[in-house]
């Protein structure tokens, strides 16, 4: 820390909500001004990844711009100054509420059909599987157990079944943006989620106009094995504030007591996996946990 300049320690200091994970060594490149050589030094030092540090660095360098002069209490959340991928999309996906609910990630049809007569608002049939046959067996099931209720069901991975099927929407990483063809989505008139994890990714999957996107790991998880640190709510308020366009999803990690955090940030809804799945009565975990989420928001 000693080595740094004062206006990078008072980055540092000044949004340290936002830091997550490991602090990083500066950036070492031909920047010559106190700004840049500034955030070139904060920006990994609170924790951002290369990819997303630049994304910041640029913003900020835009918004300074835009205001007549760099102030380095003023962390960047303006679409304008995020590029073009930031602003609204001309052919967007079909909508979806701006609020989604609880939202229920959830391993084959029978838990679907279990949480849609349970009344939970949002569903996600997140089945793994390499067999085509049975993949459209459950994306299909999981599709006719929703007819009838208020859920809308999402299929994670599984864009062609969803399609052939009618379900609600789909759902993608980041891995599977390269893959999947999103016009062909686009003009099918399924709703399209995507996961993020960071600047690069949220901008990334803002330029295909999604109908929402998720935003996490907001707190550590054992489900899955994560590629970056834990986000926090810092910097889910900071990333709302950007993407407030979209219904945003907050995930990972989050239990009933964290609810009204998180919902604080600005997402209008929250994703739960063993928080239904990996409880003794699921269903009445359900209600507990929409009705948190009702005094929360």
């Amino acid at each position: 820390m000693s080595t740094i300049s004062p206006l990078a320690k008072h980055l540092i200091e000044r949004h340290s909500a936002l830091r997550a994970g490991d602090p990083l060594p500066p950036v070492r490149g031909t920047a010559t001004s106190p700004v840049d050589l500034a955030l070139d030094a904060a920006l990994p030092a609170l924790g951002f990844l290369p990819h997303d540090a630049r994304v910041v660095k640029q913003a900020w360098l835009s918004q300074s711009q835009r205001r007549g002069g760099f102030d380095p209490d003023l962390w960047p959340v303006d679409p304008i100054d995020f590029g073009p991928q930031a602003q609204a999309h001309p052919m967007p996906c079909a909508p979806c509420p701006k609020h989604l609910g609880l939202y229920a990630v959830l391993p084959d049809a029978h838990w679907v059909a279990r949480m849609a007569q349970a009344g939970v608002p949002t569903l996600q049939l997140r089945f793994k599987s390499d067999d085509r046959i049975a993949i459209d067996r459950e994306v299909q099931a999981a599709v006719a157990a929703v007819r009838g209720t208020s859920s809308l069901l999402f299929i994670n991975d599984h864009w062609a079944s969803a399609i052939e099927h009618g379900a609600y929407g789909v759902h993608l990483g980041q891995e599977d943006l390269q893959l999947a063809p999103i016009e062909r989505i686009r003009l099918s008139g399924l709703r399209l989620g995507l996961s993020t994890h960071g600047y690069a990714e949220m901008l990334r999957a803002a330029s295909v106009g999604p109908s929402y996107l998720a935003m996490g790991a907001v707190f550590p998880t054992t489900l899955k094995r994560m590629a970056t640190a834990p986000q926090g709510l810092g910097r889910l308020r900071a990333y709302a504030q950007l993407m407030q366009r979209y219904p945003l999803v907050g995930i990972g990690g989050i239990d009933v007591a964290r609810f009204a955090d998180v919902l604080g940030c600005g997402v209008g809804s929250i994703a739960v996996v063993r928080a239904i799945v990996g409880q003794a009565d699921p269903e009445a975990a359900a209600q507990t946990l929409m009705a948190a989420l009702r005094q929360g928001a």
